[in-house]
């Protein structure tokens, strides 16, 4: 992870607007923790601003939270992508991870790279894969597409287009509103219509 005036940056909460908010840890400082407002400048290196200091963990993670709930309602945008060490997974499907087998995004290379002994079944059996890589912040489609990763479902993205997929598939088996209505008409107009009796049927002892 990032580091800023000798703060190792723990975690990032980045906004649709380039903005995010950031907690940092230094053990040394009398007050170790912090969060702080941040974006990427246009090299692409992140830059901090209005530090809150404090000695509790737990309670600078809850002003991280509402540091990041208050931005939101202020600009009505919301929350792109987290960071935290590991946080984001890839499985390398067609080689072991080697050099020039994998990306190395600007400041984001990978926290962990694990190789198995052979190609084997990952993710509940969904696909092969000869080793994984984990990293701070999510790769782009295109960095997955040119080294043949594969996400893991457990990744945050991954997730929440996973969500809206079964969202989808949910709405195309729902009826249309016009098929709907029709139907609730045609319910009402079933139990508002007269019962029809049938006829006598004749006696046929009287025949």
């Amino acid at each position: 992870m990032d580091k800023n005036q000798g703060y190792a940056i723990l975690k990032v909460v980045m906004l649709e607007n380039g903005r995010g908010f950031a907690l940092g840890e230094c053990p040394r400082e009398p007050e170790p923790f912090v969060t702080w407002a941040c974006y990427d400048d246009e090299h692409g290196k992140r830059q901090y601003e209005w530090g809150h200091y404090g000695m509790d963990r737990d309670a600078l993670a809850r002003d991280l939270s509402e540091r990041v709930d208050d931005y939101q309602r202020q600009f009505s945008v919301k929350v792109a992508w987290v960071e935290e060490p590991g946080l984001y997974k890839y499985y390398s499907t067609q080689r072991p991870v080697d050099i020039g087998t994998f990306p190395k995004p600007p400041h984001n290379a990978p926290d962990e790279i694990v190789n198995y002994d052979q190609r084997v079944p990952v993710e509940g059996g969904a696909f092969l894969a000869w080793g994984h890589l984990t990293y701070t912040r999510p790769l782009s489609e295109k960095d997955m597409a040119d080294y043949e990763l594969r996400p893991s479902r457990d990744n945050p993205a991954v997730g929440k287009r996973m969500e809206r997929k079964r969202a989808a598939k949910q709405e195309e088996k729902k009826p249309s509103i016009s098929r709907q209505m029709e139907e609730a008409g045609r319910q009402a107009q079933e139990r508002q219509a007269p019962p029809v009796h049938k006829k006598d049927a004749p006696d046929r002892g009287d025949r």
